[in-house]
Formats: structure tokens, sequence, C-alpha cells
């Protein structure tokens, strides 16, 4: 076993981050401005935080500005995965405080587990996984880094 990205992981778990110009990052990036225009009816381009990716799973923290870089706006956030060879967005996670479904609630992680059993906990920011425990060890916990 290792540690990656602060969750237990099988050996065999690999979180890759797409680089810049790749086709996979492009597509990610795309399905969120899309859904950024949706939600928001802003155009958008994304300075990228943190962008793991792992088995058909992808986590990723963007900060979105407007294409002339002026407009700064709140931190967006996706959860994607990859079926039949088509990435979608699969959540959105909530980001307001106090509100104990959202991303800092104690148990977003747990309810994370529950919704998509075969997600890489690896893909997962280590911040999170410290500040609300380790639901990774013990029961449940699958072959290849799944929860």
């Amino acid at each position: 076993m290792q540690v990656l990205l602060g969750a237990t992981a099988d050996a065999g778990t690999k979180v890759h981050t797409p680089p810049p110009g790749s086709a996979e990052r492009r597509m990610l990036l795309e399905l969120m401005r899309r859904k950024v225009m949706e939600l928001s009816r802003l155009d958008v381009v994304f300075v990228v935080k943190e962008m793991n990716v792992s088995r058909g799973w992808a986590w990723v923290r963007t900060y979105p500005q407007s294409k002339d870089g002026a407009g700064r706006y709140e931190d967006f956030i996706a959860i994607l995965q990859k079926k039949n060879g088509r990435w979608r967005i699969a959540e959105i996670p909530c980001t307001e405080p106090d509100n104990t479904d959202c991303l800092d609630s104690r148990n977003y992680v747990s309810h994370l587990r529950r919704r998509f059993p075969d997600m890489p906990a690896a893909i997962l920011p280590s911040e999170m996984v410290k500040k609300q425990g380790n639901p990774f060890a013990g029961p449940g916990k699958e072959k290849g880094g799944s929860w």
C-alpha cells in the first residue's frame, strides 16, 4: 500500500494531471466551461488549481475568470466520470459554508463514498481527506484504490 494525495490507495492506482494543451485536459475544462455558461451565463477561462485523474474519474478545482482576466469568480470544482469513452460531470460539489451536504461538511467524503463507490479515493485533495477523516481505510475499500 502507498499513500497518494493523503488517501490510502493500492500501489497500482496512478493519479495524473493531464498536461496543458492535451486533449484530455481540454475536454475536462470544456465540459466545465459549458456548465458555468449554463448555470451563470458567464464565458470563462480557467486557472487550474488541481486536476487529479485516475481510472476514468477526475477531481478538478479551478479559478474561473473572464477571458481578459479582469473578472474573477468563485472557485469552480467538479467531479467528472468517463463512461463509454465520454467524460461527463458527475457532481459539482456544493461550497456553501455551514451546509451539511457541502464540501466542508465533515461527512462529505463519506457521502461521496456512498454515491460513487467506484471513484478512486486518490483523486481527492489531501487537505479534504485530512479535515474530514480517512474513510478509505477499513470496510468498503476495494482493490485498485477505490473506496
